[in-house]
C-alpha cells in the first residue's frame, strides 16, 4: 500500500488516534533505508531518480488540508510523518518540520507533531535537531541482536548493527518513544529488487531476544514504549501475529519497573 499524496487521511491510528499522515517520499515506490519484512508499503522498489516533494510543496499541501479540516470542524490528534519510507531521508527534513510546527500552531494547536523513524539517520545533527522540535519522536528498535534485526528490518546498509542503532538512540537521553514490532515467521520470499535480501526464521520473542531487548530498554530509558504486532498485509506472507496475552506478558516486566508501555495488539 503506497500513499499517492503528500498529505493523507486523517486516518484512525491504533497508537496515535486521529492522525493526519505526511509522506515525504516518492509516490511511485517505497524509498527507505530499511526493507522490513512486515512493512505495509511493501518492499523497496527501484527508483532511478526519486522525485521528492519540495519544502514549499509540503507546506502548501499541509496548509490546504488543515484549512479544509478546519472548515469541516475536524481537528486531528496528531500530524504524523511516515509515508512511503523513511521521512528523515528528505534533505529538507528540518525545514519541513519547522514549517509543520508553525502550521500546527496556526490551525490546530492541540495537535501533536510526530515522526515515525527507523532510527538509521539519527547520526545526522540536522535530523536530531528536527526531531527535538517534534512532540513525539517514535523511534524503532525491532531487536537488540544484530542477526535478528537484520532479518526483520533488512537494512540497505548490510553492515548496520543493533549495537549502532542503540548507540544512536542513546543520543536522545530517553527523550523519545521506543517502538518495537514483535513477530515470528519464515522469510522465504525475498525482495526481487535485492540480491542481498536475507532469508531465515524470525522470532524476536524468545528468552534470548527478550533479555537483550529488556537490557537495551533499561539502558535507553525511553519516556514511552510502544510494542505492537503486524496488523496489515505484509510483503512476506509467512509472518505470525503474536497473541494479545503474549504481548502483555512481554510488557509486564517493564511495567513492573515503572516503564510506560503501550501494547497494541
Amino acid at each position: 500500500m503506497l500513499f499517492d499524496q503528500i498529505v493523507y487521511g486523517p486516518i484512525h491510528s491504533r497508537r496515535l488516534g486521529i492522525s493526519l499522515g505526511m509522506n515525504l517520499m516518492p509516490t511511485e515506490a517505497k524509498l527507505c533505508t530499511f526493507d522490513c519484512v512486515y512493512c505495509e508499503c511493501g518492499f523497496n522498489g527501484k527508483v532511478e531518480n526519486p522525485l521528492l516533494p519540495t519544502r514549499s510543496e509540503v507546506a502548501l499541501a499541509l496548509e490546504q488540508k488543515l484549512q479544509a479540516l478546519q472548515a469541516e470542524g475536524v481537528t486531528p490528534d496528531v500530524i504524523t510523518f511516515s509515508g512511503n519510507g523513511e521521512p528523515t531521508l528528505h534533505p529538507e527534513f528540518r525545514s519541513i518540520i519547522e514549517d509543520t510546527c508553525h502550521l500546527r500552531n496556526t490551525y490546530c494547536p492541540t495537535a501533536k507533531v510526530s515522526v515515525l523513524s527507523n532510527s538509521t539517520q539519527l547520526g545526522r545533527e540536522d535530523v536530531r535537531l528536527a526531531l527535538m522540535m517534534c512532540d513525539n519522536r517514535i523511534l524503532k528498535l525491532d531487536s537488540a541482536l544484530t542477526p535478528t534485526m537484520r532479518l526483520i528490518d533488512q537494512p540497505v546498509n548490510t553492515e548496520l548493527t543493533a549495537k549502532r542503532i542503540i548507540e544512536l538512540l542513546d543520543m536522545f537521553h530517553g527523550q523519545f518513544t521506543l517502538q518495537t514490532c514483535f513477530l515470528r515467521g519464515d522469510v522465504t520470499s525475498p525482495n526481487p529488487c535485492r540480491k542481498d535480501y536475507l532469508l531465515g526464521h524470525i522470532d524476536n520473542t524468545t528468552p534470548e531476544e527478550l533479555e537483550a531487548w529488556y537490557a537495551a530498554v533499561r539502558r535507553l530509558k525511553p519516556e514511552h514504549i510502544m510494542i505492537y504486532v503486524i496488523d496489515r498485509a505484509t510483503p512476506v506472507k509467512t509472518l505470525e501475529k503474536i497473541s494479545p496475552d503474549e504481548m502483555h506478558a512481554i510488557a509486564r516486566p517493564l511495567q513492573d519497573e515503572g516503564f510506560d508501555v503501550m501494547v497494541c495488539s
